[in-house]
């Protein structure tokens, strides 16, 4: 690089979503988003759990794919706290079977109302299914289920484990510590010519 070029550095974004991606060949499948909101000030953390319905199912051919897509305008989207995550990592962790013995948590808002379902599954295939039901106070009844694979149910622990703090306490920030000012030492007497002519005499 020449000395004449300069670089700009670029902001660090953060990335605060991971999207699990479901298709099938019935256009039965589904994908799952879980979006981190870290706790400020006054408001508290939480993830937004969205979960969207396969649209289409998309195709694959010698010259060219097209992929699926899902319903994400469609989609339902739950707000979980941090004992909503608790209690879902309890049943990922295998302390539980499921979420308050199979009746799900229960979810009211001003507009809708819903309930979160989640459970170990060991037949016909092991894995965890995530079923949510909502139902706005106009309009129908959605559901949207989603079936997480043995790998993606442990990393899904491990990323709800590691959110936990981030919804309780934020992003950490460095707060700099103030340094007590140095006490002031009082500088020693210098003695004059009067003064060491006298302590000369004295010594004499």
């Amino acid at each position: 690089m020449n000395a004449s070029e300069t670089t700009t550095a670029q902001p660090f974004v953060r990335r605060t979503r991971k999207v699990f991606y479901h298709p099938n060949g019935k256009g039965t499948g589904s994908a799952l988003q879980l979006e981190l909101h870290p706790a400020h000030e006054d408001t508290e953390g939480s993830v937004f759990l969205t979960m969207a319905p396969q649209r289409t199912i998309g195709m694959r051919t010698a010259d060219d794919t097209v992929h699926p897509t899902f319903d994400w305008r469609n989609a339902v989207c739950l707000k979980l706290d941090l004992m909503d995550l608790a209690q879902i990592l309890q049943v990922l962790r295998g302390v539980q079977e499921s979420l308050a013995d199979g009746k799900g948590l229960f979810h009211r808002s001003s507009n809708a109302s819903a309930i979160i379902k989640f459970e170990h599954r060991i037949e016909p295939v092991p894995g965890y299914l995530l079923d949510v039901s909502k139902k706005p106070l106009t309009g129908d009844l959605m559901r949207v289920s989603f079936f997480f694979r043995p790998a993606e149910a442990f990393a899904c622990a491990l990323m709800i484990e590691q959110a936990l703090v981030y919804v309780a306490f934020g992003i950490p920030t460095v707060i700099p510590r103030m340094r007590p000012a140095p006490i002031a030492v009082p500088a020693a007497p210098v003695a004059d010519g009067a003064d060491i002519a006298m302590a000369e005499a004295v010594s004499a």
